[in-house]
């Protein structure tokens, strides 16, 4: 038997949360975050989630450069981990079609002097007015900032309707379907945060934060209303919206070649205090054009010949 396992537990689907049996990588998982622990990355849990072989591990708040750090790492302790145990992994956005994609939601909040600045009792969410600031600056510069938060071609196959990513610029309450959800759990001053849920792990961490950071900071210093500019609250399945409605709601790059030309047009905001340079964003964009978007246009693909090969 050794050589034939049981193969009568098999997730197709609705994994969310399974426990062992059907959770065959439980054990694998604990081993990951006993080491994540060991090189000091603070975790917050992990469990299987909704698609087939699909695995989740949260990290608690870290500030950035340590937060891109640990990425970094836990990464590259999930990638030797699999290996020791025969097995492989990937980051991949959307290895499966019809099957859901994997995303790397980042949640975000600022403190000054130790004080929480997202948190007033009796608004919205419990938002501050700076924290709806920041919510309209990241919106506002979203399909810009897609070109570091979502940087592969895979990323777009994603960012799809009907797989609980985000394609509508919208924010709203722990909502599935919202670019930024805000975590109805957390409910402290402390805790209180928005989640943006369109990075994925193709991303360069380091350059993705920062400028997630920089957005927000934008919409916070002129004062950029969400709301005033349509993007919400909308607290509603926005999959369940009619086309008319659907068509309102200013929506995500489809393409990576399309959040490429959105950084082109708009990057100033990045610019300031020498953050990011105009070298490194012509740089990144020279780059990803000249190496992936156009030869992959040049490629043929499988299903080309299921169209068009007897026409």
């Amino acid at each position: 038997m050794k050589d034939y396992p049981n193969m009568g537990y098999k997730i197709t689907g609705g994994g969310y949360e399974v426990t062992p049996p059907l959770d065959a990588f439980f054990n694998i998982r604990n081993e990951i975050a006993t080491i994540m622990e060991e090189c000091h990355i603070p975790l917050k849990y992990h469990h299987h989630e909704g698609g087939i072989a699909q695995q989740e591990i949260e990290i608690e708040l870290v500030p950035l450069l340590k937060a891109a750090d640990a990425i970094m790492l836990t990464k590259y302790i999930v990638r030797n981990v699999f290996l020791k145990h025969g097995k492989m992994v990937t980051f991949m956005p959307k290895p499966l079609y019809q099957r859901p994609g994997s995303g790397m939601h980042v949640h975000q909040c600022l403190f000054k002097e130790n004080k929480p600045l997202f948190f007033e009792a009796g608004k919205y969410g419990d938002l501050s007015e700076t924290a709806l600031y920041y919510i309209g600056g990241l919106l506002t510069h979203a399909p810009a900032l897609a070109a570091f938060t979502n940087p592969s071609i895979n990323s777009y196959k994603r960012l799809v309707p009907g797989f609980e990513a985000p394609v509508k610029l919208f924010f709203s309450i722990a909502n599935r379907t919202a670019c930024i959800r805000i975590p109805a759990y957390a409910v402290k001053p402390e805790d209180k945060r928005i989640e943006y849920r369109p990075p994925d792990a193709t991303c360069n961490p380091y350059l993705a934060l920062a400028a997630m950071l920089m957005a927000g900071i934008d919409g916070i210093q002129r004062k950029i209303d969400p709301t005033a500019l349509g993007y919400g609250p909308i607290d509603k399945n926005i999959e369940k919206l009619s086309e008319e409605e659907k068509a309102k709601i200013k929506s995500l790059p489809t393409r990576l070649e399309e959040s490429l030309e959105a950084l082109k047009e708009d990057h100033d905001f990045l610019l300031k205090g020498g953050v990011f340079t105009k070298e490194l964003i012509d740089s990144w964009i020279k780059y990803k054009t000249e190496k992936e978007v156009i030869p992959f246009r040049e490629r043929l693909h499988p299903y080309e010949f299921q169209l068009y090969f007897d026409i």
